[in-house]
């Protein structure tokens, strides 16, 4: 059997049997009462009796930054034994804390990420920062504040400060300063109190964490070396959500005591094959590689344990929604062209949790978090993406920070570019558009609908896709082709029109399928209209022309189709893209322009993808699969998703209102002359409205060239008939005439 002695500066005497490496070992953990003559003595009657000795809490050397100083206290007792090997650590520790950290965020990935973190203290855990460093957003240190007293200004805490600091300050560091290490309780942190506000993690020493830390650690997570029950139970009642010890579980029987890098080490030299073999980072590498082990992550409050995060990105629609925020209510004084690209460049910002939603068929319960751009979608469309792409990129580090392992883009973050596919690259985070519950909700919504309206066969319905060739459009399109069978496809590329028409009779040999740029000509032959534009500006559809008892399905966000727009046409029935109940969910954690606990479908798909533990990109770019789509429609129905009721314009459809259209469309149909009458009082109402889509007007200069345009065209028209009208000239030739 090996022994080893752990010499520290406390009291006690306490012993311990342990099995390593299928080794059993008996230790025995001493205090020497800060008394350094007393500690020699320990040390020369364990010397040539033990095979390892531990000086725990008194280094030989001082790190701390870029500077390193012998500390002689230590080398002092070290030289006190002959033959016994003394360690204090150091040998293991900067591998072990670096390995351990890589260990932790394996087990729990996104524990570290982005986080910022404090270091208490930054002294001889040069590994444990280092390890951290790989992970997290910024790296602070209370070294300067703890030791010199210095107030926690800014800068002081930083690197840089360090590395100016740091040799001096090693070298007046005595045994008494070094001793509130090993738990000194009766401190002022009241210097260091904003530093432990700023910080997600506190890593180091558990005993000067506790010393030093306010009463509150809300949220903290904390890294140390060891923790006995009783420091579970202090930083439970304080409000630490995690902590995770390093080296606890490469002990397997339960010790009264902490275990240390220096306990650690002295465990590792006393089991080397050969007692003579050299105690270098070699040695103890071959001797930490056949070690099996995972720190131990202990999670303190019950409602965070075994929950999955997620975060979803959006952005006002207009300027109406940033005068809304409780921060920014003042921009009202001011005008929308100066606040509008103002906002643009801000930063992320985060608005408020997501809480409360729980699978009813596995219980997985998880949290959202809401983070928000300051670009409108037509600011968005004037920068180049890689402007949007670096906020979204900002977004993902926050959304990590808050420890959420997957992100969704909403509204037009999901139109940007590529879609989200840069994104995706860059980031750490999973991301997903979204899309793939957008185009399954949207199908099932205009299906209800349909119904609604009297609709007794989809399958001789006829279906209209405008922005047939995007990244929702196309899929749209495709399903619709195999349960309508009758599509026409609409957008302003003719070469993509051609390929997507090509591919679904490829697909679907059965469907019948137009192609066209204008909807004009076809949009009154269609039962189902569904707009998924990006437009801006501009007219998506004459909405005169539509068939009595038409549904328009509007997915566009901001929507394509205008109030103003849809009520001169009282028989249609125009609705939102299906919006989604998440179980348990009652409050969104912002106004997000739904009903309370209502999210849109691409949030919503965010959320299914963490409750169903799918950590990974999920919709990306604008070929949305089929084969997805069906995936996410099954995990809707798997996890008790819901499709909310169906909304116009923010209100809900009620069955009275439902009959009213049906009513009146039922009246058209019968009545042809009634409908060409409502048909061209409907256009000519519609010819005095603005044109607009996504809620911007066309701009000034677009009214210009059209009304240019206009009056040309009609000078030719009417110069051709003056022409045909007048007599030819005999000395002209026949050619000039025609």
């Amino acid at each position: 059997m090996k022994h080893i002695v752990i010499i520290h500066a406390g009291e006690g005497d306490e012993l311990c049997r342990i099995t390593l490496r299928d080794q059993s070992v008996a230790v025995r953990r001493t205090g020497f009462g800060a008394d350094l003559t007393r500690a020699r003595d320990l040390i020369i009657a364990a010397d040539g009796q033990v095979d390892a000795i531990a000086l725990e809490g008194l280094p030989t050397r001082l790190h701390l930054g870029d500077s390193a100083r012998s500390y002689r206290p230590g080398q002092q007792l070290a030289a006190a034994a002959r033959q016994t090997p003394v360690v204090d650590g150091a040998g293991i520790r900067p591998i072990l804390e670096r390995w351990a950290v890589s260990l932790s965020e394996q087990a729990q990935p996104g524990l570290f990420a982005q986080k910022r973190i404090l270091m208490v203290p930054g002294l001889n855990h040069d590994g444990l920062r280092k390890g951290l460093e790989r992970y997290a957003a910024r790296v602070r240190y209370a070294d300067l504040p703890i030791y010199l007293g210095l107030p926690a200004l800014p800068g002081v805490e930083s690197r840089r400060a360090l590395a100016l600091s740091a040799g001096p300050l090693l070298d007046r560091l005595n045994l008494s300063e070094l001793k509130q290490l090993q738990g000194s309780t009766s401190v002022n942190h009241q210097r260091t109190a904003a530093l432990f506000r700023w910080a997600d993690i506190l890593a180091g020493d558990l005993e000067l964490i506790r010393a030093w830390a306010p009463a509150k650690l809300r949220h903290k997570t904390v890294v140390v070396d060891s923790v006995l029950q009783a420091d579970l139970d202090d930083l439970r009642e304080r409000g630490v959500s995690h902590v995770v010890a390093l080296y606890d579980t490469l002990v397997a029987e339960p010790c009264p005591w902490r275990w240390s890098a220096a306990a650690i080490e002295a465990l590792l030299a006393a089991l080397r094959p050969h007692p003579e073999q050299p105690l270098s980072m070699d040695s103890y590498l071959d001797l930490l590689a056949h070690l099996d082990w995972t720190p131990r992550i202990h999670a303190l409050q019950p409602e965070e344990a075994g929950l999955n995060r997620f975060a979803f990105v959006i952005h006002p629609l207009n300027t109406r929604f940033i005068h809304r925020h409780k921060w920014f209510g003042w921009t009202r004084y001011l005008p929308d062209r100066l606040v509008e690209p103002v906002a643009a460049c801000f930063p992320p910002l985060y608005l408020g949790r997501i809480k409360g939603g729980i699978s009813p068929t596995t219980g997985q319960r998880i949290e959202g978090h809401l983070i928000t751009l300051g670009a409108t979608p037509r600011q968005m469309m004037r920068h180049h993406p890689r402007f949007t792409y670096k906020r979204l990129l900002m977004a993902a580090r926050m959304a990590e920070r808050h420890n959420a392992r997957i992100m969704g883009l909403g509204a037009f973050t999901s139109v940007v570019g590529d879609a989200g596919i840069t994104v995706a690259h860059e980031a750490d985070i999973a991301i997903t558009s979204g899309n793939s519950l957008t185009v399954a909700a949207t199908l099932e919504a205009a299906k209800q609908a349909l119904t609604k309206m009297g609709a007794s066969d989809l399958t001789r319905g006829r279906a209209m896709v405008i922005g047939a060739t995007g990244s929702i459009g196309s899929v749209c399109a495709r399903m619709l082709a195999q349960a309508m069978g009758d599509v026409v496809l609409v957008a302003v590329d003719p070469e993509k029109l051609i390929t997507l028409k090509r591919q679904i009779e490829q697909e679907t040999p059965t469907a019948h399928v137009t192609v066209a740029i204008h909807t004009a000509e076809l949009v009154g032959s269609c039962d189902l209209i569904v707009t998924a534009t990006s437009a801006f500006g501009q007219r998506i559809i004459d909405i005169s022309q539509c068939k009595p008892g038409a549904v328009i399905c509007d997915v566009a966000r901001p929507p394509d189709i205008s109030r103003a727009e849809a009520a001169l046409r009282p028989d249609l029935l125009v609705i939102e893209s299906g919006e989604v109940l998440i179980p348990g969910v009652s409050d969104m954690g912002y106004d997000i322009g739904l009903p309370p606990g209502t999210a849109y479908a691409c949030l919503a798909e965010t959320a299914l993808l963490a409750m169903d533990g799918r950590f990974e990109d999920y919709t990306l770019g604008r070929n949305i699969s089929m084969e997805r789509v069906k995936e996410i429609y099954h995990l809707f129905k798997k996890h008790g998703f819901q499709l909310a009721g169906l909304r116009s314009f923010g209100a809900y459809i009620n069955d009275e209102d439902v009959a009213r259209r049906r009513a009146l469309a039922a009246e058209l149909v019968a009545n042809p002359e009634l409908f060409a009458h409502t048909r061209a009082e409907a256009s000519a109402q519609l010819a005095r409205l603005p044109r607009m889509a996504k809620g911007v007007r066309e701009s000034l200069l677009t009214i210009l060239l059209r009304n240019v345009r206009q009056r040309f065209d009609r000078a030719i028209v009417a110069l051709v008939n003056r022409i045909r009208r007048t007599p030819p000239m005999q000395a002209l030739p026949e050619e000039l005439h025609r």
